[in-house]
């Protein structure tokens, strides 16, 4: 086990500072650039506030998506199912600056007018951009969801469905995509019983 520190707990090992260590949940942010609809692959994308609700994303400084998302303002954050695995992934492979990326999904707009979202993701958010961050070699934009699109299909007592979704995550460290897995207990409810 070369290149790692054995601590002296439990038989731990530090493997040194790594993000690629969890899997992420796959996306495809997409905006305009000269007027045309651009989307790349993302998974450093998180919630960041729950009233308004918001979400943020970490791209890095030379996509060219980002130029887009200043001028606008607008973005959009398209979760894409198991069922266009291929498609999504090359938009992660070709950039927007060599490759026209409009005509890989059915595009539409909602009432912002300006952040392109794809027909084909079972679930899509609308977002006005609130502020850009600046991260060293990455920048973090901040968005207001506006919108949140999906349809009646992929969704279960009043929530979306995950199941019916079938996103997909990735796994950084070794490079691939895994489906989601069964439910295994309910959040905010099974540690109800829990005694330490």
């Amino acid at each position: 086990m070369s290149g790692f520190s054995k601590i002296d707990v439990n038989n731990k090992i530090d493997l040194g500072p790594k993000v690629a260590s969890y899997p992420m949940p796959v996306t495809l942010i997409g905006a305009n650039v000269n007027g045309k609809a651009n989307f790349l692959v993302a998974a450093w994308f998180m919630a960041a506030g729950i009233s308004p609700p918001k979400v943020s994303v970490a791209l890095n400084k030379m996509h060219y998506t980002n130029k887009g998302i200043k001028e606008n303002k607008t973005f959009s954050v398209c979760l894409p199912s198991e069922d266009i695995v291929k498609a999504t992934d090359y938009c992660g492979l070709v950039s927007g600056s060599k490759v026209d990326k409009s005509e890989v999904f059915d595009v539409f707009y909602g009432k912002l007018k300006t952040a392109p979202m794809i027909n084909e993701c079972p679930l899509n958010l609308e977002c006005k951009l609130e502020k850009v961050v600046d991260n060293g070699g990455h920048e973090i934009f901040v968005g207001e969801v506006f919108s949140t699109i999906t349809e009646e299909k992929y969704i279960t007592a009043g929530s979306v469905d995950l199941k019916k979704i079938k996103p997909f995550i990735l796994s950084l460290n070794d490079k691939l995509y895994y489906e989601l897995g069964e439910m295994k207990a309910k959040a905010w409810n099974t540690g109800n019983n829990y005694k330490p």
